[in-house]
């Protein structure tokens, strides 16, 4: 593993993260909400016996990552564009998942001469698309939590300093209980000590330097995104599944029926955590057939 520290404009600087194969084909992963650089350890594994060079980075307010308050989705692209620059990338591929799958398809959007495809797994869609119920089959906590922001931003934001330090004071058995209206039966079914173990680590690094990564990455979330999905011409994956409470069914049927050449993945059995956990080695071959 390498850690690295990317100058931006303005001052600011980015921690990125690279594991896997140093000499294969460079594949961004982005984290999802909460989240940050750090790699899943079955991810890293699956890359580097494919041959990929797996990058990740902290969205700015998160972790090692300068805040960038604003910042919409389609900003994510010059981050990752000024990241693939540094580390002397020109063609690369990308995926997200969760709150880095909508980033992931602003990659595709913004740079088409350099993003070989992109995947969205988990992803939100815009937040005013057209016949979308945006809360609508989320699981409590979600839903609570856009009305909140939605509703009363000034006072979203005065309370989500006490929601991040008490995330960051919970066990990985705890923020399972708080995710209790989110987690379907079979995303229970993929729950390892692994995985809520590095989730727990992932989310901690992220949110160790308070609640701006979150706070701006929510926000996002209901802003217009700066870019225009029929526009993408790289190829595109999509995947959801069924029985996901973070981030319903019909975000993903959503993305699918306006992308123009996407790849979809719509399974009814799957959830939220299932694809993190058992689908990315099907996204990194599929990238992999792109370059």
């Amino acid at each position: 593993m390498e850690e690295h520290h990317v100058a931006m404009a303005g001052g600011r600087e980015l921690a990125v993260v690279e594991d896997g194969d140093p000499n294969g084909r460079p594949v961004f992963s982005l984290h999802g909400s909460p989240g940050g650089r750090l790699l899943y350890g079955r991810h890293v594994a699956d890359a580097a016996r494919r041959q990929i060079r797996l990058i990740g980075y902290d969205r700015p307010g998160y972790g090692g990552s300068t805040a960038r308050r604003g910042r919409t989705v389609g900003d994510t692209a010059d981050d990752v564009a000024a990241i693939a620059d540094a580390l002397g990338i020109d063609r690369f591929g990308v995926w997200g998942h969760s709150g880095g799958g909508a980033p992931a398809l602003a990659c595709a959007a913004r740079l088409p001469d350099r993003v070989v495809a992109a995947a969205c797994l988990a992803g939100v869609a815009p937040y005013h698309a057209p016949g979308l119920d945006f809360t609508g089959g989320m699981g409590e906590l979600n839903q609570q939590e856009f009305q909140a922001m939605v509703a009363d931003p000034a006072a979203w934001e005065a309370k989500l300093d006490g929601d991040v330090q008490q995330l960051l004071r919970a066990s990985p058995e705890e923020i399972l209980e708080m995710w209790k209206s989110l987690l379907s039966e079979v995303d229970l079914g993929v729950v390892t000590p692994d995985l809520t173990q590095f989730l727990k680590r992932q989310g901690g690094e992220g949110l160790s330097a308070g609640s701006a990564g979150l706070r701006d990455d929510s926000l996002s979330d209901i802003l217009p995104w700066g870019f225009d999905l029929a526009t993408i011409r790289v190829p595109v994956q999509v995947w959801h599944g069924g029985q996901d409470r973070f981030v319903p069914f019909s975000h993903g049927q959503w993305i699918a029926a306006h992308l123009p050449r996407a790849e979809a993945h719509l399974d009814a059995n799957e959830g939220h955590l299932t694809l993190y956990q058992n689908r990315i080695p099907d996204v990194h071959a599929w990238i992999l057939s792109k370059f």
